[in-house]
């Protein structure tokens, strides 16, 4: 056997409990056992669509052995250091089976006994295929599927209750983690967990704006802090990044009450690996989708600040698309968009034909002309309109003019191309990366938004291509709007 594969699911419930503090536990079990991640812990966001996850549809995942050389420091337990190495010897049988036989009675007893709470603990020496994890991540996949893919890698299983945490423990091991991002997450101590949280917010916007490589710590717009979570759960604040030394160096920089632990997890946040390019006839519930198209309605304010609006892809099928008000952004973008300006959307589907939208690009816009009276040739005096198609007449000297005189102008649009995201507080945890607003913003609610950088068509894996083949479609925005 070579090292050992743990993944861990559904130890959380609804308002208490957190899995990546189980596995944080588990960690601990490894320590006292002899045992050294072999490379970081990975936090892995699942289909944000599944209608029984648990908040954030999150799973754990660790690769165990005898730690050789390099070594990262990747959290604090009990007041000592962790360490991550870069590579490991292989443990003994009998090391692999006295920690597996442990590790059940640690994840039980770290996990709440409450409705919906199903843990599930895989042990394994062999990592299922990636594609169980793209599965995850996209689709819906049955608990057999996943029991089938831990059978082929010989993996032992422990559940309790549902067994559907097998999906997400299995789609952890699995996940490639070819590229990602990372977060600290920090843990209260026991005796805080359940009481309101004391974190100062001008230094968790210190530590973003001393760093660019921190991401949604705050919401300038909305002016919240999005670094704790807003349940009993046991985590403190978390800091997401897109190098581990930014999140480690501003955890010196965030004052709060004390931590009793941290650990910096890899994650696939902010990749937008749940998104794939579909037509419009294929787009069902509980999937996300990227869809090139041509809006094809006028947009229709809803009740509440929503939007909605159609796009007709290549193939003449349409799809509803939803700008909700809490994304902010999305629903003036919406309410600027006229019948042939050539779009990317994504999001996620909750109904047939139907787009939640997580993102909008504006490829290319159609050009509105106004069609005004002329001035006389003769005179120049005003003219009037003779009634429509009739032409037009001086007002001063009769002079008639045909129709094809009238002035013809261009009337500018709101919206420009680019590429435009929910507001930071809106955005969901595989959201693509996105360059955040700037606090000066803030100030002006109602002003159309600017398009950004980033997104999902920065991707450049082979199996997630993302937004960048659906623009392959529409070439980069001209610098003439396209003529109706």
């Amino acid at each position: 056997m070579g090292t050992i594969w743990v993944g861990v699911d559904d130890t959380d419930a609804k308002g208490s409990g957190c899995t990546t503090w189980v596995l944080t536990e588990l960690l601990g079990l490894a320590r006292e056992q002899r045992l050294d991640p072999i490379g970081p812990p990975r936090l892995v966001r699942l289909n944000p669509n599944i209608p029984w996850k648990t908040r954030g549809n999150a799973a754990l995942s660790v690769r165990l052995g005898h730690g050789r050389g390099r070594r990262r420091w990747v959290g604090t337990l009990s007041g000592r250091r962790l360490f991550a190495y870069a590579s490991g010897a292989e443990p003994t049988t009998a090391e692999l089976e006295r920690f597996a036989r442990a590790a059940w009675q640690v994840v039980l007893d770290a996990s709440p006994e409450a409705e919906g709470t199903d843990p599930a603990l895989v042990v394994a020496s062999r990592r299922p295929s990636p594609e169980l994890y793209w599965k995850a991540v996209r689709e819906v996949v049955a608990v057999d599927e996943a029991r089938a893919a831990l059978d082929a890698v010989g993996a032992l299983v422990r559940t309790r209750g549902d067994p559907r945490g097998l999906v997400g423990a299995a789609a952890a091991i699995a996940w490639p983690a070819r590229r990602g991002t990372w977060e600290l997450l920090s843990y209260r101590q026991p005796e805080r967990v359940g009481k309101p949280r004391t974190i100062d917010p001008e230094t968790v916007r210190a530590a973003q704006r001393a760093d660019r490589r921190l991401f949604l710590c705050h919401d300038p717009v909305t002016r919240r802090l999005l670094v704790a979570p807003h349940t009993g759960c046991p985590v403190l604040f978390g800091l997401r990044a897109t190098a581990p030394e930014a999140a480690v160096r501003a955890l010196r920089t965030v004052r709060s009450e004390p931590w009793e632990r941290w650990v910096l997890f890899r994650t696939n946040q902010a990749t937008g690996d749940h998104l794939l390019r579909r037509s419009a006839a294929s787009i069902v519930p509980f999937l996300s989708a990227i869809l090139p198209g041509t809006v094809s309605a006028p947009p229709r304010a809803l009740a509440g600040g929503h939007v909605l609006f159609s796009v007709r892809d290549e193939e003449g099928d349409e799809v509803r698309c939803v700008a909700f008000e809490p994304t902010k952004t999305l629903p003036r973008v919406a309410q600027a968009l006229l019948p042939g300006d050539r779009v990317v959307v994504w999001g996620s589907a909750s109904r047939p034909a139907t787009l939640r939208l997580e993102g909008i690009r504006l490829v290319r816009r159609v050009r509105v002309r106004r069609l005004s009276a002329p001035a006389c040739p003769r005179c120049g005096g005003r003219t009037g309109s003779l009634g429509r198609g009739r032409g037009w007449r001086c007002r001063s000297c009769r002079l008639r003019l045909p129709p094809e005189h009238a002035t013809t102008s261009v009337i500018p649009r709101a919206v420009r191309p680019g590429t435009y995201h929910p507001t930071p507080s809106a955005r969901r945890h595989l959201a693509p990366r996105a360059t955040e607003p700037a606090a000066a913003r803030a100030d002006d609610p109602q002003s159309m938004p600017r398009a950004t950088d980033g997104g999902p068509g920065a991707r450049t894996s082979s199996r997630a291509p993302g937004l960048a083949r659906a623009f392959e479609r529409f070439p980069a925005p001209p610098e003439r709007e396209e003529d109706t």
